[in-house]
C-alpha cells in the first residue's frame, strides 16, 4: 500500500506541473494516452485501494489538491493496475462550475454516485 501512495502522490506531481503551466491539453493527452495495464486483482478490491491511496496522498500533498489533478491521478493509476477507468469532465450551468472525477464501467469511483446527474458531461477521455 506504500508504494501505491507514493506512486499516487507521484501523480499528483505530475499533474500539478501541468496545470500550474496552464496545459490543459498536456493533461488531458497523458490521460487519454495512459496505457492499460495487465489486471492482476479483481477490480473492485483495486479500485477501492487506489481511490483511498489518492485520497491519502492528497491529504499529504503540500497544497490545495483540485479534482482535476486528482482525477487525472487516479484514472491513470487505475489503468496502471488494468482498470479502464476514464476521466469525466462536466459543468453545471447555474450556478456556473466545472468538475471532475472517475468512471469505471459507467459507475463513479472516486465522487458521489450522483454526479452524472448535477453535471452535464463535457468529455470523457
Amino acid at each position: 500500500m506504500t508504494i501505491l501512495r507514493l506512486r499516487a502522490y507521484m501523480k499528483l506531481i505530475q499533474f500539478d506541473r501541468c496545470l500550474a503551466k496552464g496545459d490543459f491539453a498536456a493533461l488531458y493527452e497523458k490521460v487519454r494516452s495512459y496505457p492499460l495495464g495487465v489486471r492482476r486483482a479483481t477490480p473492485t478490491d483495486v479500485t477501492q485501494r487506489i481511490c483511498l491511496a489518492v485520497d491519502i496522498a492528497c491529504i499529504w500533498y503540500w497544497k490545495q489538491v483540485f479534482c482535476l489533478q486528482r482525477s487525472a491521478a487516479t484514472a491513470c493509476l487505475l489503468k496502471r493496475y488494468g482498470i479502464p477507468a476514464q476521466l469525466v469532465i462536466g459543468t453545471q450551468q447555474f450556478p456556473f462550475r466545472a468538475h471532475a472525477w472517475v468512471e469505471v464501467d459507467g459507475h463513479v469511483v472516486n465522487d458521489h454516485p450522483y454526479t452524472p446527474e448535477i453535471y452535464t458531461i463535457l468529455d470523457r477521455c
